[in-house]
């Protein structure tokens, strides 16, 4: 029987140290989870506090940082943003720095008859913790730190110097758009600067299969107020004479999309790569699809990460309890478009706005209004340290890791991109395709929560050992 090598056996050790604290750290992720830090403005934003105070605590509890501090800016239009956590240790010469990435905020939690469990109240069924936030992404701010507690405890038992520099960032309004972002990096960027960028915000392929994302859609959202009357009027006297606006916004909405689903605007941007294959029947599973059929047209997985995307999220309209027997002067929607790896948001985002002015029947008149972008991503999967982390979670995961893209958005990323362009980002995260993350009944998988703090606590390692 062969002995281990150094690095097996460290390796070793750190997987077995993360295992070791399992029951801690999800002990203390329902403690995070019982913080209802919704940032939405509508909210209570001492909840917020609340939860970055617990975090900073966390983070100070490592014992490996000179700083922890908790900041919060001003916003242009005068409301206080929501606090974010900065912490700091500096590299030793010849040693990289790593920044660690993750928020603290969470969605609103919906209707509570929709949860099978209290929203704010954690609870495990099976192999899932329950509870808003349980993924997204409260457990993306356990992942880094017990992967800093493994790798702190293995090395001080095997008497090594922790050399790597450590820059963490938990932010917390990362759902309602970031706003302080921008002033986070113009204020700390000194501190934030690093060689490799870790954000656990995304997802895997599955509980037993990692992912590690390589490309993320970017997002156009806008709202459109569609008018055809000057004022309301009787459907029984004009009706079937003027037009009315609902009919008008569902006839300019249905333009937007082929009889297959696909998006119809012509000339939007659809990235070429090859995607990983995927099984229709288990996005409408997951997806809980009731006509059983997807959208759209290509592989499952290229339209998720690499074809635009049209939803309608929301229409101001009266309801139907409040509905008379009117002709609606207009009908304002709120629309959110995807938009595909590599595509220039603001260009793909005229172009929809030119679909629609070239489509509006009956003479209807568009108003745009609360236009917003997000860019996407691509990252360069040849880079050391996309390899160097594949390695770490083949390592840690029961199943071999896979480059994958992502249907949703994280403007941000491009926003370190831009602003640390050395860097290397790598986008990692706990959630799979039953997380349902934003949506009731979140949960987090319990065993892929270990295995992404195992293959974190690797791949940090590796830098501060300089193995390979």
């Amino acid at each position: 029987m062969s002995e281990l090598s150094p690095v097996e056996t460290m390796n070793a050790a750190l997987l077995d140290r993360v295992a070791l604290g399992m029951p801690s750290t999800i002990d203390r992720l329902a403690k995070l989870i019982r913080v209802p830090s919704v940032s939405w403005p509508a909210f209570d934003p001492e909840h917020v506090r609340a939860s970055a105070q617990q975090v900073h605590d966390l983070f100070a509890a490592t014992d490996l940082f000179d700083t922890v501090e908790i900041h919060e800016y001003e916003l242009e239009d005068g409301s206080q943003g929501h606090p974010g956590i900065i912490a700091h240790r500096p590299a030793k010469p010849g040693y990289p720095t790593v920044m660690l990435y993750a928020h603290h905020d969470v969605q609103p939690p919906g209707q509570d008859d929709d949860w099978d469990t209290p929203a704010y109240e954690p609870t495990i069924i099976g192999d899932r913790l329950y509870g808003r936030g349980a993924s997204d992404d409260k457990a993306g701010v356990m992942l880094h730190v017990a992967a800093l507690e493994a790798i702190r405890d293995v090395f001080a038992a095997e008497g090594k110097d922790l050399g790597i520099g450590i820059a963490v960032f938990i932010e917390g309004e990362e759902e309602w758009g970031s706003e302080s972002f921008p002033q986070f990096l113009d204020n700390h960027g000194d501190t934030l600067g690093s060689d490799y960028i870790i954000v656990a915000d995304s997802s895997n392929v599955s509980p037993t299969v990692p992912g590690l994302t390589v490309a993320l859609r970017g997002n156009v959202s806008f709202n459109l107020t569609i008018r055809t009357l000057a004022h309301a009027s009787h459907s029984g006297m004009f009706g079937g004479v003027a037009p009315d606006a609902f009919m008008a916004a569902t006839k300019l909405l249905a333009t937007l999309w082929d009889d297959s689903g696909a998006v119809a605007v012509p000339g939007l941007h659809v990235h070429g790569a090859e995607a990983l294959e995927t099984d229709a029947a288990e996005i409408v599973r997951d997806a809980g699809i009731l006509g059983g059929e997807c959208i759209g047209q290509g592989s499952v997985n290229s339209r998720i990460w690499y074809q635009p995307a049209i939803t309608v999220t929301g229409i101001d309209a009266p309801d139907v309890a409040n509905a008379s027997n009117t002709l609606l002067p207009q009908v304002r929607v709120r629309i959110s478009a995807r938009v595909a790896p590599g595509a220039d948001c603001e260009a793909e985002g005229e172009k929809i706005l030119a679909h629609l002015r070239a489509h509006a029947p009956f003479g209807a008149e568009l108003e745009v209004d609360d236009f917003s972008i997000g860019k996407p991503v691509l990252v360069d999967a040849s880079a050391d340290g996309v390899q160097r982390m594949l390695g770490a979670m083949n390592a840690a995961w029961p199943n071999p890791a896979e480059l994958v893209g992502i249907g949703g958005s994280i403007p941000f990323i491009a926003d370190l991109v831009e602003r640390f362009p050395q860097a290397q980002v790598l986008v990692t995260g706990v959630e799979d395709p039953a997380t349902r993350a934003h949506s009731p009944n979140e949960s987090q998988h319990l065993g892929s929560l270990q295995y992404a703090i195992g293959a974190e606590a690797l791949f940090l390692a590796e830098l501060a050992t300089g193995t390979n």
